[in-house]
């Protein structure tokens, strides 16, 4: 059922015990907007913890919070009043829906393919991040918003908004972030701590960009890596971002194998609308940022997508020429 923000308030007032969730491989919106609501229910008196299905990067320890964020155990359920799912529809949190027994649901997203389908969905595509909303909610609260909230839900907003530099970024977004700076953020400190990379990294980043491909007669860019490339590098996270700004390219494309038989991917465009070719694979996203998991092999996978896209650019590029 689709709710309004003030009915969205009202849910998550109307519980004691609380848990927060995210998509599996959390960005800086999905780990920033669950730290942002657990500070701010907490404030209230409520029983809230934060379960992440993965790997937190220790890049977000600067964040209050980040060294309690829990993993689901399955053979260890969690009871709560209310299970909250954030920026991403229910079927991408992994265990979490398992290891929960909640009595309600609550989804709170901002990706324009998510359909609405949790048993409460407050769904604000125009919104750049799910932390945006997250704003939006403190102000339906009664609460005082401070540093902890404020640097949490800053970080999700300046990463899903490439620090205010893509699209997305909207007056409100630069509002919200005017008064989130007036409550303690350090936007140097932020930005300094998501920037660090281990050496092996810079390394790895190296080797991905020499991987690079051009395809779709140049107007595409992927780098694509099988499941032993996967497994040795550190992090694949600023790939897409090193060739999204090659000349002539439309679409950036980054393909990785965690193991045999699945590839996620993932896709950013300067324009074209990467969710339509998301969603033919059970994906989804923004606009100009998706993505999917694809079941097959990494060869298959990588035709697949490839294949996929190219198909996009030409109705795109035919589209303009009429």
């Amino acid at each position: 059922m689709i709710v309004t923000l003030s009915e969205t308030a009202a849910i998550l007032a109307s519980a004691q015990r609380i848990v927060i969730t995210a998509h599996q491989n959390p960005d800086g919106d999905a780990i920033g907007s669950s730290l942002g609501l657990m500070h701010i229910l907490r404030s209230l008196g409520k029983e809230a913890l934060v379960l992440l299905d993965d790997d937190i990067p220790a890049i977000f320890s600067v964040l209050p919070g980040y060294d309690i964020i829990g993993r689901p155990e399955v053979e260890r359920p969690v009871e709560a009043d209310l299970l909250v799912v954030l920026d991403t529809a229910t079927d991408r949190t992994g265990d979490v829906l398992k290891a929960v027994h909640a009595e309600h649901l609550l989804n709170i997203d901002h990706h324009q393919t998510n359909d609405g389908s949790a048993e409460y969905s407050y769904i604000a595509p125009t919104r750049a991040a799910t932390a945006e909303i997250i704003y939006d909610l403190m102000h339906e609260l009664p609460v005082h918003l401070d540093k902890a909230m404020a640097m949490c839900i800053y970080t999700g907003l300046a990463t899903d908004s490439g620090f205010f530099r893509f699209s997305n970024t909207t007056s409100h977004t630069m509002r919200a972030a005017a008064e989130l700076l007036d409550h303690g953020v350090e936007p140097n400190v932020i930005s300094e701590a998501l920037e660090q990379k281990p050496y092996q990294t810079v390394r790895d980043i190296g080797e991905a960009i020499e991987r690079a491909e051009l395809f779709a007669d140049g107007h595409a860019a992927g780098i694509f890596l099988d499941a032993e490339t996967t497994a040795r590098m550190k992090s694949t996270e600023s790939f897409i971002g090193m060739i999204r700004v090659i000349e002539g390219v439309d679409i950036a494309v980054v393909l990785k194998t965690k193991e045999e038989g699945i590839c996620r991917v993932s896709m950013r465009s300067k324009g074209l609308d990467v969710s339509a070719i998301a969603v033919q694979f059970g994906g989804g996203g923004h606009t100009r940022a998706a993505g999917c998991t694809l079941l097959m092999s990494f060869e298959e996978a990588k035709r697949t997508i490839c294949e996929a896209i190219s198909q996009a650019i030409r109705a795109y590029h035919c589209q303009g020429a009429k």
